[in-house]
């Protein structure tokens, strides 16, 4: 699915879940299929051998389906204005964080996940809804410069313009004395 962009907005990252959460429905597929395929094979009776046809269906519909499409419709976008989730099939969830309102971004990944390069990113934002955890991020390093840097690109609230203007005050009442 196609993230809207705003304007002139720029897409810097697109990535779906890491693969890794598919080796469980291919795994039971497989067994699945290895199991279902002889049995039909042995058994005469051709009602018997499309009861098992039909059951091995089931299970592969039941098993495998969820996490594939969860796989399909899971989403984290970077764009040069915001962070961008968006999940679900049929009840979807979506959260637009602009950049401004994120204070910190980290990531950890285990061993087996720098293997399998992935990890998890964690994003403080600065408001009290506390930390945003996106798991199975693929490259998760790379999503995480990408964000820090557009952090770093990102003015910061200048204080030292009220005290500009506090010092000016100040100056031109010693001016009038």
């Amino acid at each position: 699915m196609a993230v809207l962009l705003l304007g002139s907005e720029e897409l810097l990252v697109h990535r779906h879940p890491h693969v890794r959460v598919l080796v469980r429905p291919a795994v039971i597929a497989v067994v699945v299929v290895g199991l279902a395929g002889p049995l039909g094979y042995v058994v005469s009776q051709p009602s018997t051998r499309w009861g098992i046809a039909a059951v091995a269906v089931l299970v592969l519909l039941a098993s495998a389906s969820r996490p594939v499409l969860h796989w399909l419709t899971t989403t984290l976008t970077v764009t040069d204005r915001r962070l961008v989730l968006r999940s679900g099939v049929l009840a979807r969830y979506g959260r637009d964080i602009p950049l401004g309102r994120i204070e910190d971004v980290s990531f950890e990944h285990t061993l087996l996940e720098r293997m399998l390069g992935a990890g998890t990113l964690y994003v403080d934002l600065a408001s009290d809804r506390g930390v945003v955890v996106v798991q199975n991020v693929p490259r998760v390093e790379h999503v995480h410069a990408v964000i820090y840097e557009l952090l770093e690109e990102q003015p910061l609230p200048d204080e030292s313009d009220e005290d500009d203007e506090s010092d000016e005050d100040d100056l031109d009442e010693d001016d009038l004395d």
